[in-house]
């Protein structure tokens, strides 16, 4: 049987989403017109014996989330739950806490993913590559390869090329490691928590030997990959299977705009319907284009590509929206333009406004370039990046915002430019 884990994190992580985790949980935002951990869940749902779904994170349970897992059960017939964390436990914390949970029911094999990455889940890939190699007790990482300048940025994975096993793991290393990049999925054997019970009895040896200790590290919190994979590196234990298809993180705000491209294209093969198209008295369609059924869009609007209108949006004639996501309830006036922005939920944009951003997108001239976490700061001036509206901003009619953050609620007089509006 197996189960598959899905890590969600809690309300002190994801600052960097900001404003927009304020009104949502992370994990909820939709990326291409659903939650982010839809997708997720969709790639579970499709493999066969998987039995459960487990969310684990430290969220206080809420009326959203609880919406969210009855409406994805009944979608995807399978058994989701969500099992809150006392505290942050890190990345091997959370599932060694859980672990009667997961192996409830004869568990022989279960699926980690961190919520914010974006891929296209190759899970059945993963199983038949166990099967392939070392046996059923092994263990598997997804990876896929990066530039030698950005795989610093993640956890680098060196392999013996013909085994696929995994010699040598560093997580962010100071120095060039290897250009293969941890993805932050795994298939996992239930004898990772002797390994991970070793760990926690070592922290605890390492707390009490530090009689000074500041009192807010814990034995229990432990993190997978620096605690775990580093030190299971090279015993012929761990495997890394790579994928050839697309995949980044979804750290900050500007990322879920890359990411919700990536599962737009991506729908061209998985799931044709959620796609928009140009039609007789419909709006001009270019691209990739996600439409949510409550909305209602004027038919001389164009839309494209990358872009995703949630539910009951207003979008009025005239308008132009590229590379953007619009999130329930907003209004885009008529003949304004949105481009490489988020409109958050319930936000106003006056007639003949202009809302408008600088893309954070990888090198387009390089097939192995990631998404840059950029900093929000650079030489003391706000880096140019998407423009954020928090959830009920209202922009007047003919001004521009452009490169700016609004946090919510607020009522704008006047026109902006890289700023954050407090």
């Amino acid at each position: 049987m197996l189960k598959a884990v899905i890590l969600i994190g809690g309300p002190q992580k994801g600052t960097r989403f900001r404003p927009l985790s304020f009104d949502v949980a992370k994990p909820l935002f939709p990326v291409a017109g659903v939650p982010m951990i839809q997708h997720h869940i969709e790639a579970c749902a499709k493999v066969p014996h998987l039995k459960e779904i487990l969310l684990i994170g430290f969220y206080q349970p809420n009326e959203a989330l609880s919406r969210f897992l009855s409406s994805a059960q009944q979608e995807f017939k399978v058994s989701i739950r969500y099992l809150q964390e006392y505290s942050a436990l890190g990345t091997a914390g959370g599932i060694y806490h859980f672990r009667d949970q997961i192996l409830m029911g004869g568990t022989k094999a279960f699926f980690v993913m961190n919520a914010d990455v974006c891929c296209d889940f190759p899970l059945m890939e993963m199983l038949q590559f166990q099967k392939r190699h070392g046996d059923t007790n092994s263990f598997v990482m997804l990876g896929t390869t990066a530039n030698r300048q950005q795989s610093l940025n993640y956890g680098c994975i060196v392999e013996n090329q013909d085994t696929h096993e995994v010699l040598h793991y560093v997580e962010k290393p100071s120095t060039f490691v290897s250009d293969i990049i941890n993805c932050g999925v795994y298939l996992l054997s239930p004898e990772i928590f002797q390994y991970i019970g070793n760990a926690f009895q070592k922290n605890q040896e390492d707390l009490s030997i530090e009689e000074n200790t500041n009192g807010w590290q814990r034995p229990e919190s432990i993190r997978l990959e620096q605690d775990i994979f580093t030190a299971l590196a090279s015993h012929g234990k761990l495997f890394v299977y790579k994928t050839n298809g697309f995949w980044s993180q979804i750290k900050s705000a500007g990322s879920a705009i890359y990411a919700s491209r990536l599962y737009l294209n991506s729908y061209n093969k998985t799931h044709p319907e959620r796609l928009a198209k140009t039609k007789d008295g419909g709006p001009t369609i270019e691209g990739n284009v996600y439409i949510h059924p409550t909305a209602n869009v004027n038919p001389t609007a164009t839309l494209g590509p990358n872009v995703s209108i949630g539910t009951g949006v207003t979008i009025g004639a005239g308008v132009r929206v590229r590379e953007s996501i619009i999130l329930h309830g907003a209004t885009v006036q008529d003949h304004s333009c949105v481009l490489n922005s988020i409109v958050g939920w319930d936000s106003i944009i006056g007639r003949w406004a202009r809302v408008e951003g600088t893309p954070s997108d990888p090198n387009p001239n390089d097939p192995y370039a990631k998404i840059d976490s950029e900093t929000l700061f650079r030489d003391g001036k706000l880096t140019p990046s998407i423009t954020i509206l928090g959830c009920n901003v209202s922009i007047p009619a003919e001004v521009i915002i452009l490169n700016s953050i609004v946090l919510p609620h607020k009522d704008l007089n006047r026109s902006f430019k890289n700023q954050i509006i407090l």
